[in-house]
């Protein structure tokens, strides 16, 4: 069943419970009302005197007369046992008597001491379907009973009335509400349609879209703001899905480009083995070499590659507190062995600590410094800083060669990604070093960035959180 359906059931259930409700205390009410009146003209001690009056009993002169009891009223007098002695009907002048009568119990009400008995309803004879009677034991008839009986058919033919008129009035009134609340229904739902109508569109696969309305002043719009943020999210998700899986499919391909070179080497020097160029001393020495210098850069690789893979899938690292400037002291060290002509500057006061791994740390550092060793001219100073501010560390690794073009900033930290496509394998790796140090960075709660030094170069800095924040 549809939403509009439940509801306008449920409008119209309501309106049907409230009108029953309504009518039946109207019509109780009303005919307490009319029940009371004929009651309390029943018990009136004028009454009771008017009917002993009319039944030829004494009482004092001047009292109503029994014409001007309501028309068709019966007065009788009854014996004990139930017969009936005489019998008067209120009749209007010049018109004919009833013939109606009460259908008394077979043991009238006997309220003692002389006094009438609570009224009570009874049934009629001929045109009166009910009376109200009230009886009781009369000295001046020796005792036999005065049965005072007024016809109902009034008071019930007004009680029709009303239920007719409530049940016209009733059906009016569930028509109306029926008709005005389909439409104020339809008109509150038909954002709701539009909502489905763009969550289609979604389903299909159009991601932009948003629904409408989305505002904080209704309860559709306090909806539509929910969707609209968790589509944000979804398409985020999407987004980064698809990024991530294109990601994977370029680091698949160049893995596999990067292994193909070594592979390629070792099997062709294998074959060359085998074909007898071991019966060669240099081009036997030479295979072997080569097919090892091969071994060792595939073991490279795949080392790196490895850790890569370990950190991407969130591995924790050691934490432990670790002096940024020991390693880069040790970092500095190590450049200047390998290229000592080159001028190496440190610039590092005091121990500063952080929580993390220190191998991987170590790494990040070495990576930085060898990058800067081999893509800046054998000239080209290298300035390393090691700083402390309120929260952060920070170590810096600044050249003063070529640089990196705009285009290659934003993708210089992506695994195999080279600035320089033209660049030998041989001198320039396989693209990794940066990538480790981005992963490694960010598993540590840090940030590395790339920026123009000035004078022309590139500097990277790495921002790590000291120790204790």
């Amino acid at each position: 069943m549809s939403l509009r359906s439940r509801l306008l059931i449920g409008v119209i259930s309501l309106v049907i419970v409230g009108l029953l409700i309504a009518n039946l205390a109207t019509y109780l009410a009303l005919q307490r009302y009319l029940l009371g009146q004929v009651d309390d003209l029943l018990t009136s001690s004028n009454t009771r005197v008017t009917a002993v009056t009319a039944l030829g009993g004494n009482g004092p002169r001047g009292n109503p007369a029994p014409s001007q009891f309501p028309t068709g009223t019966v007065v009788e007098l009854v014996s004990p046992n139930g017969e009936v002695i005489t019998a008067r009907v209120s009749t209007p002048f010049g018109g004919t008597a009833s013939t109606a009568r009460p259908v008394l119990p077979t043991s009238l009400p006997n309220s003692g001491m002389d006094k009438p008995s609570p009224p009570f309803t009874a049934g009629g004879t001929g045109d009166v379907d009910q009376f109200r009677v009230t009886t009781w034991p009369e000295d001046s008839f020796d005792g036999n009973f005065v049965v005072l009986a007024i016809p109902l058919n009034d008071a019930l033919s007004t009680l029709r009335q009303l239920l007719a008129l409530e049940l016209a009035i009733s059906l009016a009134v569930v028509a109306a509400t029926a008709v005005l609340a389909l439409f104020i229904i339809n008109l509150g739902l038909r954002p709701l349609r539009r909502m489905g109508a763009v969550a289609a569109d979604i389903a299909a696969g159009d991601l932009s879209r948003r629904v409408e309305p989305a505002t904080g002043r209704t309860e559709i719009g306090r909806l539509g703001l929910a969707l609209n943020s968790m589509l944000d999210q979804i398409e985020a998700a999407f987004d980064e899905r698809t990024e991530s899986n294109t990601r994977l499919r370029r680091f698949v391909a160049d893995a596999s480009h990067e292994l193909r070179t070594p592979l390629t080497s070792i099997r062709g020097y294998s074959e060359m083995l085998r074909r007898g160029a071991s019966d060669s001393p240099t081009d036997s020495e030479q295979a072997r070499r080569r097919i090892e210098e091969e071994s060792i850069r595939m073991t490279g690789l795949v080392d790196d590659m490895l850790v890569l893979a370990r950190l991407g899938q969130g591995r924790p690292l050691e934490k432990e507190p670790v002096d940024l400037k020991a390693i880069a002291v040790d970092a500095v060290a190590d450049a200047r062995v390998v290229a000592p002509q080159r001028e190496i500057t440190l610039n590092a006061n005091g121990t500063v600590t952080v929580n993390g791994d220190d191998t991987r740390l170590r790494q990040v550092m070495g990576n930085l410094v060898r990058n800067a060793l081999v893509h800046t001219p054998a000239s080209s100073p290298i300035e390393i800083s090691v700083a402390a501010g309120e929260e952060t560390a920070t170590m810096t690794v600044a050249d003063h060669g070529p640089g990196l073009a705009a285009e290659d900033l934003d993708r210089i930290f992506e695994p195999f990604y080279r600035a320089d496509p033209s660049r030998s394998r041989d001198s320039g790796g396989a693209g990794l070093g940066l990538s480790i140090v981005s992963a490694v960075v960010t598993a540590h709660g840090g940030k590395v960035h790339v920026r123009e030094t000035d004078g022309g170069g590139a500097t990277f800095d790495v921002e790590l959180p000291l120790a204790g924040t």
